[in-house]
């Protein structure tokens, strides 16, 4: 099969022949439809995040399933399926209790083992793991939710416990950042939105943040006092700072954005944290679990997911996509996702 691959941390991304995927006695293979080309792919790949290597990157991904293991009940070959990118266990307390984000076993496709950024991916546990998608739900829509957006919806639904009528400011408007704007407006807040692209900050205009600002100093004017819950969507030691001192009193920070590098360690505004008190909280992806009422959410459409892709691209674009992501301000706003077969929504 056809798969893009690196071999050494930031080696060029090729597409090259690769056996195919084995197919878990728990688990299933997928034959990928679309897959999402992420910031998370790109810290693999510049070696923040350590990856057996060689790797196939990706993991949020939609398909078709292509071949069943012989403990797997739930699911045939030909349901068209997506999956969290991060695969629970299935045993332990944490998936016993809806918190599979968490597990301590988990494993990542294009982090512990191959990748979505191929015709086949393997997906483990799957009866646990897979998420049936609606017929109304289409394969480029439905990779833009495996990492971004169903991560900004568990950040703000479950973390930051978000109101109607609230305050909420996101840094970054990259994929999971535009993917809180529009989660943020489904949901009654009136919206911040902060970056230094004027593409960024044109989408999340149009996607219905209520403000749009090129620096974070302007959040506490803008709001009357500052946000009830901040995003951090970025990552990085200025944006969580930011994110932090732009919140009034009793506030809720979210950091979403991973820290990672010279960034793993970063020292917080730990003052205004104790004297406002204020709430730190991390978010990590959403499980299987909660994606029904997500699913829901968009065949009713209050939400609309695809409105974040900015473009789609074919599998052998898929590497230089990745490459890409080395400028510090994208050069356009939205998600590209990469279709695997089938016809391009866009180009």
């Amino acid at each position: 099969m056809r798969a893009v691959v690196y071999s050494a941390v930031g080696a060029d991304p090729v597409l090259t022949d690769v056996p195919e995927p084995s197919c878990p006695d728990d688990g299933v293979v997928v034959a990928v439809r679309a897959t999402g080309i992420c910031r998370s792919d790109w810290h693999a790949w510049k070696g923040h995040d350590p990856v057996p290597l060689p790797n196939i990157p990706g993991h949020e991904f939609a398909g078709v399933v292509s071949r069943v293991g012989t403990l797997v009940t739930g699911f045939v070959v030909g349901d068209r399926v997506t999956v969290p990118f991060v695969n629970g266990c299935g045993r332990c307390e944490w998936c016993a209790s809806g918190q599979a984000q968490v597990c301590p076993e988990q494993t990542q496709p294009g982090f512990t083992h191959p990748g979505s950024f191929a015709e086949q991916v393997a997906v483990r546990a799957a009866d646990f793991n897979l998420v049936r998608l609606p017929d109304d739900v289409d394969f480029v829509t439905a990779a833009s939710l495996g990492c971004r957006f169903a991560t900004a919806y568990h950040a703000l639904t479950a973390q930051g416990r978000l109101q109607a009528g609230e305050w909420l400011a996101v840094l970054g408007c990259g994929g999971v950042g535009l993917s809180a704007v529009m989660v943020g407006v489904a949901l009654g807040a009136r919206v911040v939105a902060v970056d230094p692209s004027a593409a960024a900050r044109q989408r999340a205009s149009e996607l219905g943040a209520t403000v749009v600002l090129d620096d974070a100093d302007g959040i506490a004017a803008a709001t009357g006092g500052g946000a009830h819950v901040s995003i951090d969507a970025l990552g990085s030691a200025a944006t969580a700072t930011a994110s932090i001192l732009g919140l009034r009193r009793r506030g809720r920070h979210v950091q979403v954005g991973l820290m990672l590098a010279a960034h793993a360690a970063a020292a917080l505004p730990w003052g205004a944290v104790v004297s406002r008190e204020l709430e730190v909280i991390g978010s990590h992806g959403m499980a299987a679990a909660d994606y029904p009422g997500l699913l829901a959410m968009i065949s009713a459409g209050r939400l609309a997911p695809g409105a974040l892709v900015g473009r789609t691209v074919g599998l052998e674009q898929a590497g230089s996509e990745l490459a890409a992501m080395d400028a510090p301000v994208p050069s356009a706003a939205g998600l590209v996702v990469a279709v695997v077969g089938g016809i391009r929504r866009s180009s």
